[in-house]
């Protein structure tokens, strides 16, 4: 542990000193820092990464201002990928750099166990201020109870709900508090309002904060957005990708109204908390990213609206934009390589100068923004373990920065050249011509399965690992009498 600490060390330090060889200022070098970096970490629900203005969704084009400011100014992961794209799993794999495999969170509503080490408690073991503010999803104790400090995964300063989307009602409880409290007006903006107190407050201290911020918008339901933002979209007028069938068009474009409304809502919160932390004059030394669980299918092949957890981009590709001015300056950064959920923690890590644990499965993103070539042919694990809602089978697959092959039990799903086909629309599997192709293709995903020891097994094989219990509709109670379970609590 301790040698592969000091090899982390080093490869930083490396980095550092090329990156201030290259642009010729001190400042830019993450060893040269006297204070670690405040990081605020924003986490929306269901937000797809084509639903944004700076990737051309036509709906938004010039109406997410402040996130098209942050990616001109910042990095662009433009290929970030969700490891599982659905609440829980993704969660559970960002807060412990590893995989649905490695923990067992495969299902939404499951218990993280206590004694899992995640991205609060490293931080905080390295002197940091830990605060959590929204939508929690990782308890599994109830959706509506008390989550207690033990259970809390490291986080200190505490306004969070397990999980729910009644904006307009939006309930928490606070600190130790097991009285429920219920947030101002519309939940997203209240959150925000208080993530940017928190901000004020610590912005002065000696010691840095890492404050999470989770919105559970612009997940459904859509209708809930604020009227003002909804008043900005006809529905006749609104435009569906290209992949969405006649069938699911009228039921899409409804939906699409609130869930851009929704968009619009926390474009302006990104605005605002900006605003604070450059108010609160810690802007250099402060890493904002922003980034979502998942994405949303909205009718593109055939999927209704609302639908996830399947392996076509509108589900599986996230927005992530990440700005450091002392390290990257201001300017804009497109990152071509994929970033996946357990590489979150590790990268984070790595910029704020912290050891990656040897128990991490992900892997430190930072060389591949200091040196696109670095990881340029990455691929990218995306897995379902086992689908609990919808139609859809159990598929493991890799997305590289250009090419995205999934495959189920049965074989061979799909193959999509992403750049030519942005649809994907025209599957390459099985094609003669692009035999070899898929050949490296599988051989990729076999070597990414290989890293974590997934054999890619029938679903019950995981959930006999577990022991997990299901209902009758092949996923995990969360009601008022059901059983909490977990991991370790099913043992």
């Amino acid at each position: 542990m301790k040698g592969t600490r000091s090899i982390v060390m080093f490869l930083i330090i490396c980095i550092g000193v090329l990156s201030s060889c290259k642009n010729k200022n001190p400042k830019e070098t993450v060893a040269t820092k006297a204070k670690k970096p405040n990081i605020v970490f924003v986490l929306a629900d269901q937000w797809r990464a084509q639903a944004t203005g700076y990737n051309g969704d036509p709906n938004l084009i010039g109406k997410t201002p402040n996130l098209d400011q942050l990616a001109a100014q910042g990095v662009n992961f433009k290929n970030a990928i969700s490891v599982t794209p659905v609440c829980t799993p993704f969660r559970a794999a960002f807060l412990t750099g590893q995989y649905p495999t490695t923990t067992g969170m495969i299902f939404n509503d499951l218990h993280l166990p206590e004694e899992s080490v995640t991205l609060a408690e490293l931080f905080k073991d390295s002197g940091y201020k830990t605060g959590y503010i929204g939508k929690w999803h990782l308890d599994g104790m109830g959706r509506f109870d008390y989550t207690p400090p033990e259970r809390r995964q490291g986080f200190d300063y505490w306004k969070a709900l397990e999980c729910s989307h009644d904006y307009n009602n939006l309930i928490y409880y606070e600190g130790n508090d097991s009285e429920k409290k219920k947030w101002e007006g519309y939940g997203p903006y209240a959150e925000t309002q208080d993530a940017i107190s928190y901000i004020q407050n610590n912005a002065g201290n000696d010691e840095p904060f890492l404050m999470v911020l989770a919105w559970g918008a612009p997940h459904f339901p859509h209708a809930t957005a604020p009227k003002e933002f909804q008043e900005q979209f006809n529905k006749e007028d609104i435009i569906l990708r290209g992949n969405v069938a006649d069938d699911m068009r009228e039921v899409a474009k409804k939906e699409a109204v609130g869930y851009y409304a929704h968009i619009l809502a926390l474009d302006k919160c990104i605005g605002d908390l900006e605003k604070a932390i450059d108010a609160a004059g810690i802007t250099e030394n402060t890493i904002i990213v922003f980034t979502s669980d998942h994405g949303e299918m909205l009718g593109s092949h055939s999927i209704r609206p609302k639908q996830k957890q399947v392996p076509w981009a509108e589900s599986v590709r996230i927005p992530f934009l990440l700005k450091y001015p002392a390290l990257f300056g201001n300017k804009k950064i497109e990152v071509e390589a994929p970033i996946n959920a357990p590489d979150i923690l590790p990268t984070l890590l790595t910029l704020a100068d912290l050891p990656v644990p040897e128990f991490v499965d992900g892997e430190s993103m930072v060389d591949a923004i200091t040196n696109p070539e670095l990881k340029k042919d990455k691929a990218t694990l995306v897995m379902n373990v086992s689908p609990f809602a919808g139609k859809s089978d159990e598929y493991r697959g890799v997305y590289t920065s250009r090419y995205s092959y999934v495959k189920t039990l049965d074989g061979p799903l799909f193959l999509f050249d992403n750049k030519k086909d942005t649809l994907q629309m025209d599957n390459l599997v099985n094609k003669p011509e692009y035999k070899q192709l898929q050949e490296e293709m599988e051989e990729a995903l076999q070597n990414e399965l290989n890293k974590i020891d997934d054999e890619f097994k029938p679903r019950q094989y995981y959930i006999d690992k577990w022991n997990y219990k299901l209902n009758s509709a092949g996923y995990i109670d969360y009601g008022k009498d059901s059983k909490p379970q977990g991991p370790k609590l099913n043992k």
